[in-house]
């Protein structure tokens, strides 16, 4: 994702009649029967089943007083099975779960890669979407205008221009969108914001326009990663955003060695848990690691040590801690000539789904079109490949 900050800135027929027969008369039973009752001082985890309003619901993660009817969007805890009826079995609640405290958000989200309207011959969200399945877009940058105002690329606020008109675009072909704020280069909300408040009601401003379900805050560079007051104040500020929307996703995008976290992730994760920042997904980009390097295996390792650092940090076991990382990769050749194939971005995204990982993507469609020997450019991987390659693989997550 640098090369976009920096660019600006990745047998038989009686059997089978007889089967015919059956079948349809078990799945209509089952059909008709309701899970018992949801109730709202019960403990679901992964796995429970509960109805409500004539719905079967099953639970994707430890939840508690959050109503099937109202959190079974796409990212949200429940997922809705369809309609039931019939005899409602009696309340019971669930009698297992956890002996500890446990992990808040995480979870599976669709694979969202990014896309930059303001460069790189950005595509039409409706034909990526209708080549590649893909149901979910990044859409970057969101960075400051006049202190500490939200606007995209810093320019154009948060409503009209080509952003806004992309958005909608994106929303007509039915993905749905997650803004990221911040970004390598470019005047950012987090320096700019001089308090934890006026920085939440920034973000604030971001999730009102757009009525989100998640958004991504890209923290990198000196102004930001590095810069412990300004990490301090964006963590402080996705607490309080967490507190006021518990039902946005908040995730944290930021760089990585080929082990783990850098001093700087490090702190940031260990700061996340010191202040209660609640944050829903720790995202790495594992590239641009200096070149040369077997990027599924640096992946997986970087990977690998930041799981151990959430299990450290947060007491989770292997699988929660799994549940809230990511993965945002760059497809083709990196800012400093990594390459990452469509072969190997497939056995990446099958780690990640294998593992259970919440979010998946990559910098960025505009550069998911084939340009083998066109080196690190804005609209092309740099690679031998079909278009949208990399995003239907993404999807697959």
């Amino acid at each position: 994702m640098k090369l976009g900050r920096k660019l600006l800135i990745v047998g038989s027929v009686t059997a089978t009649a007889l089967a015919a027969a059956i079948v349809p008369m078990l799945a209509s039973n089952a059909a008709t029967a309701c899970a018992p009752a949801w109730s709202s001082t019960a403990v679901y985890v992964n796995g429970n089943s509960a109805s409500q309003n004539g719905h079967n619901y099953t639970a994707k993660w430890w939840t508690q007083n959050e109503s099937p009817a109202t959190h079974s969007g796409q990212w949200d805890v429940w997922a809705d099975n369809g309609a039931c009826g019939g005899t409602t079995p009696p309340t019971t609640p669930p009698t297992t779960g956890p002996t500890t405290n446990p992990p808040s958000g995480g979870g599976k989200m669709a694979s969202a890669p990014y896309v930059y309207p303001g460069w790189g011959n950005p595509p039409a969200p409706s034909t990526v979407t209708g080549a590649t399945g893909i149901k979910a877009f990044t859409m970057a940058f969101v960075l400051a205008s006049g202190g500490c105002n939200p606007a995209w690329d810093g320019e154009s606020g948060l409503t009209g221009g080509v952003h806004a008109s992309y958005l909608s675009q994106i929303k007509a072909a039915g993905a749905d969108v997650i803004p990221s704020i911040g970004g390598w280069q470019g005047n950012k909300l987090g320096p700019n914001c001089g308090s934890v408040d006026a920085l939440a009601g920034a973000y604030q401003k971001v999730i009102n326009a757009f009525g989100l379900k998640a958004i991504d805050i890209d923290i990198e560079n000196t102004d930001e990663f590095e810069n412990t007051a300004v990490q301090d104040r964006i963590l402080g500020a996705l607490k309080v955003i967490k507190q006021n929307n518990p039902s946005v996703k908040t995730i944290v995008t930021f760089g990585t060695s080929t082990t783990g976290p850098t001093y700087y992730g490090t702190r940031l994760v260990q700061q996340a848990k010191a202040l209660g920042t609640n944050i829903d997904v720790f995202t790495q980009m594992p590239f641009d690691f200096g070149g040369g390097s077997d990027m599924y295996t640096a992946t997986v390792n970087a990977s690998e040590g930041l799981k151990n650092l959430l299990k450290t940090t947060f007491g989770y076991s292997d699988s929660q801690a799994y549940s809230h990382m990511g993965i945002s990769g760059m497809n083709g050749l990196s800012d400093q000539q990594e390459l990452t194939s469509t072969d190997t971005w497939t056995r990446i995204r099958d780690y990640a789904k294998g593992k259970g990982f919440a979010r998946f993507t990559f910098w960025a469609v505009n550069r998911d079109r084939g340009c083998a020997g066109g080196g690190v450019v804005s609209n092309c991987s740099g690679i031998a490949q079909a278009d949208w390659a990399f995003t239907k693989i993404s999807a697959g997550f």
